[in-house]
């Protein structure tokens, strides 16, 4: 397994994710991460915004205490990479686009989700 350099790690920015989807071919590590710990992670590193839904966009914004705006973007991420993640805890119906309460409702965790390879 090639080794990543740590400086380069260090000045990657954290992506925004409205998913745990793997944007590229590789091997990811996903686990659960708490807002504080997330919120650590953006003031240590930049972040770069892929959510793709308004409401997650101000769901991320209020929970992380951050400026994230939606911003549908094809995103690849990169070996070494690591990515915050807001899970809903329900799929939502085919078509279904939820509203920022409806997020509260059904209820999310975090993830962090990490390109290992």
């Amino acid at each position: 397994m090639k080794k990543i350099n740590d400086d380069k790690i260090n000045k990657m920015p954290i992506a925004l994710f409205n998913g745990t989807v793997a944007t590229t071919n590789g091997i990811y590590q996903i686990s659960n991460i708490t807002i504080e710990e997330a919120k650590a992670l953006i003031q240590e590193h930049s972040y770069i915004s892929a959510i793709g839904h308004e409401a997650t966009a101000q769901a991320m914004s209020d929970l992380l205490g951050v400026g994230v705006e939606m911003n549908r973007i094809q995103f690849f991420q990169e070996v070494g990479q690591k990515a915050i993640v807001l899970k809903l805890n329900v799929r939502p119906p085919e078509g279904v686009i939820l509203t920022r309460e409806e997020i509260e409702k059904v209820g999310y965790s975090f993830k962090l989700m990490e390109r290992l390879q």
